[in-house]
């Protein structure tokens, strides 16, 4: 059961640039999301404002406003200390690009504005003023059944916008609904509107997915749909790669959903057996993330963000009952500060796989003793370091190589971290012949 809405569940300060509106004799709605969100029980952190006032009445009636859109109607009121979008109704004209309206007009009526919204749930609006609801599409029937359906026609919804398919999908896994059959077999004629998405928003898209409880629900979408192989062949091709008697594409599904926030863990639990096609199981994990970087970097994910998804995948691959050498030599390939994470992922792709995750717990309880004893895991943590190298008479490259050499040494007995015994060490490595 959908509750009502009731004037006190909408935030003061969008109630009050609502009462000012009507003041001067226009209407403010509160629309989309975050109506959807409040009758779903659920919080919201944003707040999108529609009025029949045009913007530059909008502008005048607000003492703050920053022109944000104003070409599409929206500006940004800045309200006791908040900012608000408020956007006057609209309608939308035909879409050559399948990504952006060529025209935007001016409407006075809810329904109209409502009528080029994506699906019929996000297609509401309240009036906090008049305490009424304007749904036309029926929104909050598919509310209450939880379901996806396009506003009006499906094809026509997604000709105009690309992206909204890819939205579709996402809220199948956020929400927890299901897809209107007509509005899903819509979804195949889109794929070439899609196509013309910039990479940027299709970013977006997955990233807000893995705040799912189940983003596998929305990969199952793209999977059947078409969209996946449109977007990240390197996934796709995991439905087609057997694991035992399993597929690669299940192992990863499982991996994603048994991972946990923040989002670039999920990622990597998702990516993290794309190499399994192209390389034995023991060496998959270095392939896949290697395969990652150029994919990572056309979805414009930040340097930090591909990092640090490469770097999860590409060490996941840990025995967690290895013995303490093992450990210090995990700690030093997957570094003190990445750990954990990568610890999480291993733990998430076990559960994906089937096996039992208790020994990645015990291995977490070994790994935090050892933090806690800070054994030395990189080569600032030496007890010398590379002025102490040069010198004894090393230059260039060979800096760098006794450095590592001497941490080697050091992670298999960490009792040699002892700076006379290293110096001495230094200077039998500058002495021995190079091969």
């Amino acid at each position: 059961m959908v509750p009502p809405l009731q004037p006190d569940q909408i935030a003061p300060g969008v109630a009050e640039i609502c009462a000012k509106l009507r003041d001067a004799g226009f209407r403010g709605w509160v629309v989309g999301g975050c109506v959807r969100d409040l009758l779903m029980g659920r919080p919201v952190s944003d707040w999108d404002v529609c009025t029949t006032a045009r913007p530059r009445q909008v502008c005048k009636l607000f003492s703050k406003v920053v022109p944000t859109g104003i070409q599409h109607g929206t500006v940004t009121v800045l309200w006791k200390g908040e900012a608000y979008e408020v956007t006057t109704l609209r309608g939308e004209g035909t879409y050559t690009d399948g990504r952006r309206p060529d025209e935007v007009f001016y409407v006075d009526e809810i329904e109209q504005d409502l009528a080029r919204r994506d699906f019929t749930v996000n297609a509401i609006a309240y009036d906090p003023i008049e305490d009424a609801l304007a749904d036309p599409f029926g929104g909050l029937d598919d509310l209450r059944a939880g379901v996806i359906r396009a506003v009006g026609v499906p094809a026509e919804r997604f000709a105009e916008d690309g992206l909204r398919i890819l939205r579709g999908a996402r809220f199948v896994a956020t929400l927890g609904f299901e897809l209107d059959p007509a509005t899903e077999a819509a979804f195949a004629g889109a794929l070439d509107t899609f196509a013309k998405v910039s990479h940027e928003r299709v970013r977006e898209e997955w990233v807000k997915t893995m705040k799912a409880r189940r983003p596998s629900l929305a990969f199952e979408v793209m999977r059947r749909t078409g969209i996946l192989g449109r977007s990240c062949p390197l996934l796709a091709a995991l439905t087609e790669h057997a694991v035992g008697e399993r597929t690669a594409w299940d192992i990863s599904l499982g991996a994603l959903d048994a991972s946990r926030p923040p989002p670039m863990e999920r990622l990597a639990a998702l990516f993290h057996g794309v190499g399994r096609p192209r390389a034995p199981e023991r060496a998959y994990a270095a392939v896949s993330a290697d395969l990652l970087a150029g994919w990572l970097r056309d979805y414009r994910f930040s340097n930090l963000e591909r990092n640090t998804i490469m770097h999860l995948v590409r060490h996941h691959r840990l025995d967690p009952e290895m013995d303490d050498v093992g450990l210090r030599r995990f700690l030093r390939d997957a570094g003190k500060a990445r750990a954990h994470a990568v610890l999480r992922v291993a733990r998430a792709v076990a559960i994906g796989e089937g096996r039992d995750p208790a020994p990645f717990d015990s291995f977490k309880v070994r790994l935090e003793a050892a933090l806690l004893s800070n054994v030395p895991a990189s080569v600032r943590e030496l007890a010398v370091d590379g002025r102490d190298v040069q010198q004894a008479g090393a230059k260039g490259r060979q800096v760098g190589e006794i450095l590592r050499t001497l941490l080697d040494e050091v992670v298999e007995a960490p009792e040699r971290n002892d700076r006379t015994f290293l110096l001495r060490r230094i200077e039998a490595l500058l002495a021995a012949p190079r091969p």
